[in-house]
């Protein structure tokens, strides 16, 4: 068990998987043993090291400057590397390009636009936090911003595939009862997990209603738009950038890329946008995030560009009153002990996902109602953190994606103390750990097929490395 934790961990920081391989391995001539190293971009001249081959993966190649980027990288993820070598980078590095290049042997293909986009979030993000275009240039070793673009998209195109294909590997694994419990039973006694202490919470969420008249002005609002644009030739874009309600799509004028074979946006907005012409219009409809008008600006076989406008209905200070009165009402009952909480749910909750459950959360990693304490989401646990079994909080203000404002009330309905893993109770956390431990299998399988079978070359800078998967293919005894 201590070493499928271990193992746990280096995959979530470096995505390192071990693997013994074998077979003989061409080295490319080189000076300088790296295996060693942790990150050195300068010589003691001062003067930048000229960037080198470290190694070749099929179509991919690797740079020493690649390695200098990933341990940056790291730290600017607030990772420690101090215990991280130069050669654990390369590692990773090397099993990226082996999933990149075999994602695209098996035709796996990525969105170029939603790449594009994510480039521009990451751009955004860094110049909020960092500073200038400049710093940014410098970073990349770069002399203009379109070369840092193209640098930035094909790192973007090459993760993703990478990402795509580990998926792709393990999207049919499966674990039976049996193997749940042959896992359980495999970890030594004193090996097994300790669970830290878990708590299930419920809650009851009232929404300010809207009213009839703020939905018609949204409506309404939305067609003068409409007008305008096909009467008297305003800018669609210019329109979704100075009055759209979506902040997500707003500074690019409203713009989104739908793909029929892949889900994207709610079912209501996919069925208008589907059914549209190439610059065509549609009449306002409705979603859970308010009401929408479409433009489809062009069909590229199963991609459809559209831009929209989101109009959220105002919400008047007197449904917002009453919504806040209402919840304070049912609090009052439940201290009061003429209503139970779980009933009190059922009865007056606005959130459907949690109502018809007496208002118990799912936790979304385990979808189970039992929540870590030291991995709750620290809102939620600043929430709930000083309330005794059976307590209730203060009526609290909060909002969502779709609800700019809502109340709730919240209180811990079951307390289970820091405790040895137990299948009977826990089974759910046992399943996710053999699930984990049969994928990591499978794909040290695959890596020991794919290693032996693609075209590798190790530069003899990093011959000396002891890397976890066989690399340079030595013979097998």
């Amino acid at each position: 068990m201590k070493s499928t934790i271990k193992s746990t961990i280096i995959t979530s920081l470096l995505c390192v998987f071990a693997i013994n391989l074998s077979a003989a391995q061409e080295i490319i001539p080189d000076v300088e043993d790296a295996s060693k190293k942790t990150m050195d971009t300068t010589q003691s001249n001062g003067r930048k090291k000229v960037d080198g081959v470290a190694a070749v993966v099929g179509d991919f190649v690797v740079l020493d400057s690649d390695i200098d980027k990933e341990y940056i990288q790291l730290q600017n993820r607030g990772v420690s590397i101090r215990e991280i070598t130069r050669c654990q980078l390369f590692g990773k590095l090397l099993e990226d390009k082996l999933y990149a290049h075999h994602a695209i042997q098996d035709s796996i293909t990525v969105n170029e636009l939603e790449i594009r986009s994510n480039i521009e979030q990451q751009i955004d993000a860094f110049l909020e936090q960092k500073g200038t275009m400049q710093e940014l240039l410098e970073f990349y070793n770069k002399d203009s911003e379109q070369s840092l673009r193209e640098e930035m998209f094909e790192l973007n195109k090459n993760n993703k595939l990478a990402s795509d294909m580990q998926r792709k590997i393990v999207s049919d694994v499966e674990v039976t009862p049996e193997e749940v419990r042959a896992y359980y039973n495999s970890i030594p006694k004193d090996e097994r997990p300790t669970f830290g202490t878990e708590l299930e919470v419920a809650q009851i969420v009232v929404i300010p209603e809207v009213t009839e008249e703020a939905k018609q002005a949204a409506i309404d609002k939305l067609k003068e738009f409409k007008a305008d644009v096909i009467e008297n030739g305003a800018s669609f874009t210019t329109k979704a950038v100075f009055y759209s309600d979506d902040k997500a799509a707003r500074g690019k004028g409203g713009a989104y890329t739908l793909n029929r074979k892949r889900p994207q946006m709610v079912k209501e907005f996919r069925d208008v946008a589907f059914s549209l012409q190439e610059g065509e219009i549609s009449e306002p409809f409705e979603t859970d995030f308010g009401y929408h008008i479409i433009l489809l600006e062009k069909i590229r076989g199963q991609e459809y560009d559209v831009r929209h406008i989101l109009i959220r209905p105002e919400i008047t200070e007197a449904s917002v009153l009453a919504a806040k009165e209402e919840i304070t009402k049912v609090r009052e009952r439940i201290i009061a002990g003429d209503l139970e909480f779980g009933e009190a749910a059922r009865e007056f909750s606005d959130e459907e996902e949690t109502k018809y459950e007496g208002g118990k959360l799912i936790n979304p990693y385990t979808q189970d109602s039992k929540m870590e304490l030291t991995k709750m989401d620290p809102e939620l646990y600043g929430q709930i953190q000083d309330l005794k079994d059976g307590e209730v909080t203060l009526v609290l203000e909060d909002q969502d994606r779709i609800n700019p404002i809502k109340f709730k009330i919240l209180t811990v309905t079951d307390r289970i103390n820091e405790h040895e893993a137990d299948f009977a109770r826990d089974y759910l956390k046992i399943k996710a750990l053999a699930l984990q431990d049969k994928q990591y299998k499978v794909i040290q399988e695959w890596q020991e097929e794919k290693i032996f079978d693609t075209y590798i070359k190790i530069s003899e800078d990093y011959k000396a490395c002891e890397f976890n998967s066989n690399w340079l293919k030595t013979e097998k005894e």
